[in-house]
Order: structure tokens, then C-alpha cells, then sequence
């Protein structure tokens, strides 16, 4: 059998069990990409293992909050854990959201463990065409 070390993932697995498990107070960091598709934001996060229903989506003011729990699964007694990589725990992620996008109509949708959420950019920010008026005309924006 061939095995392959890789350094660096043993030294975040001892990281990882020297602070424990994220709780609520202190929650583990969760991978994202946030990216510009059209006129909305798309954000998506990795939470494979975690259930819908342990995924907690909360917007206030600009801030929003991602937290989210991956429990152990159910292990009948006579199962002995040999090794346990797969981080459980409580992960959670603050994003500050810009003025300029519209938090009231945020979507969002899990599958195959990926939390994607699309924030549109709000009507007043997208661009306008502002006509000028000629001698006594007055300026006029057009939206």
C-alpha cells in the first residue's frame, strides 16, 4: 500500500485538535468565493456534511452572518473511531455587505454542500444615462 504524507495538512489537523472544535462562542472559519455575476453577488460557502436545518442565514443592517454545525454522526457501541479528520463543530462567517445591494431580496440555496446565496445590486445603484438640457432646458435623469 502506498502512502502519501502531506506536512501541512498534519499541521492543521493538530491545529485543529490543540483548539478544539468550533462552539457558538468561538466558531471555525468556513471557505468562501464571492464573486459578481450580472446584477447580483453571488457568495458561496463549503459546508459539506452539514444539514439545511443546521445552517443559520441572518442579515442586520449590512452585516451578514453565516453559522452553521456539523454534528457527529450516530455510531453504534461497538464502533471504534481509528481516525477523524472531518472537522465538526461550529463554523461561522461575517461578511460586511456594501449599500449598494439589495439585502431584503437575498436568495439562498444548498446542494451538495454548498451554500450559495444571490444578493442583487440594488435599482439606485446600477448605472443611469443622465441627458443634458440645452439654453433654459433643465437636466433631466433618466432610470
Amino acid at each position: 500500500m502506498l502512502m502519501r504524507t502531506d506536512p501541512f495538512r498534519e499541521l492543521d489537523r493538530l491545529a485543529q485538535q490543540l483548539m478544539g472544535p468550533g462552539t457558538w462562542s468561538k466558531p471555525s472559519a468556513m471557505p468562501m468565493d464571492a464573486y459578481r455575476e450580472g446584477d447580483e453577488y453571488v457568495v458561496a460557502f463549503d459546508l459539506p456534511g452539514v444539514t439545511a436545518d443546521a445552517i443559520d442565514i441572518d442579515v442586520e443592517r449590512n452585516m451578514l452572518t453565516v453559522k452553521a454545525e456539523r454534528r457527529p454522526a450516530a455510531k453504534a457501541d461497538d464502533v471504534q473511531m481509528e481516525l477523524s479528520e472531518r472537522p465538526l463543530g461550529v463554523f461561522s462567517r461575517q461578511i460586511v455587505l456594501a449599500d449598494t445591494l439589495d439585502t431584503e431580496h437575498i436568495q439562498a440555496d444548498y446542494d451538495a454542500g454548498v451554500l450559495t446565496l444571490r444578493i442583487p445590486i440594488a435599482e439606485r445603484a446600477k448605472p443611469r444615462k443622465i441627458s443634458i438640457g440645452v439654453g433654459s432646458s433643465h437636466k433631466e435623469i433618466v432610470g
